[in-house]
């Protein structure tokens, strides 16, 4: 072979190489943002995640980047990745600070992570921006109730309720809050509405959302001392939807209570076997010996 021939081949060769990678480095930011949309829609995310990022290196003064960090940040969540999450969000939020679904992102990753404050916090920023906001009402009112400020909690469940009268979940939570407080009249009056209304806004509740219903007023019940009552209820709930731990859980309570082992030892052995866990059930099932 001759050195002409060598040559020839080598830029054949090279000519070639550069063909294949070319593309890769020509992307603009549109078609990386393109490329991890696809990405994402085929749960590709780790390849999503690394479009965004090269996107986010073309043009780090793109004002668009707001939206590429928000999604960034629910790529990362969805990975599990929260802490790399929360900084994109906040990224997200340094461009865009008053984009409501941005800040409920976060507000709802802080949750997540169990930095309430700081979730209540952006929740309150969101409600600044849209005083309607429902979700917000929702999770900060579940907040304030778990920082036992139930004057603050029931503002915001009275403001959701006048928003949207049949929300179920701020219904259900100012039947806990009401159960909270000891006014036990009140939550089984809530409940007993939620059960003969069967709607959630506008949409039909669920067999799985009734069944909720019926454990959270077998709960009251069961506080009332009303066992018989409340063991009705866990009937119906297990007749609507079978699956949920809760039932069995306090359904095995209450035989207990009522001295029968053999039986609240299966309810609790089903609710192991459920999800529930032994930690929950381990004095409970010591006590069935």
């Amino acid at each position: 072979m001759t050195n002409k021939t060598v040559m020839k081949k080598l830029i054949f060769f090279c000519f070639v190489g550069c063909a294949i990678t070319a593309p890769a480095f020509s992307q603009t930011y549109e078609e990386w943002s393109d490329r991890a949309v696809v990405a994402t829609e085929q749960d590709s995310l780790a390849q999503a995640e690394e479009y965004i990022l090269k996107a986010l290196k073309l043009e780090p003064a793109n004002p668009h980047n707001a939206l590429l960090f928000s999604n960034l940040g629910t790529i990362q969540r969805r990975q599990q990745d929260y802490e790399k999450a929360l900084e994109s969000y906040t990224f997200a939020l340094n461009i865009a600070p008053r984009t409501l679904p941005i800040l409920l992102n976060r507000a709802a990753l802080y949750l997540e992570l169990g930095k309430n404050d700081l979730a209540r916090v952006d929740y309150s920023l969101a409600l600044d921006i849209e005083t309607s906001n429902e979700e917000a009402l929702l999770m900060r009112a579940y907040i304030y109730r778990q920082q036992r400020d139930y004057k603050a909690a029931r503002s915001d469940y009275e403001r959701l309720l006048k928003l949207n009268s049949l929300s179920y979940n701020g219904r259900l939570g100012l039947v806990t809050l009401e159960q909270k407080e000891g006014k036990f009249e009140e939550a089984l009056m809530l409940l007993n509405k939620m059960i003969a209304d069967k709607m959630d806004g506008a949409t039909p509740i669920t067999p799985s959302l009734q069944a909720v219903l019926y454990v959270a007023r077998a709960g009251i019940e069961e506080e009332m001392k009303q066992p018989e009552l409340a063991l009705m209820d866990l009937e119906e709930a297990i007749h609507l939807d079978d699956s949920q731990p809760e039932t069995y859980l306090l359904r095995g309570q209450i035989y207990l209570s009522q001295k029968k082992k053999d039986t609240a030892k299966r309810d609790f052995e089903k609710a192991l076997s459920l999800g529930i866990p032994l930690s929950d059930v381990r004095e409970f099932l010591q006590q069935c010996k």
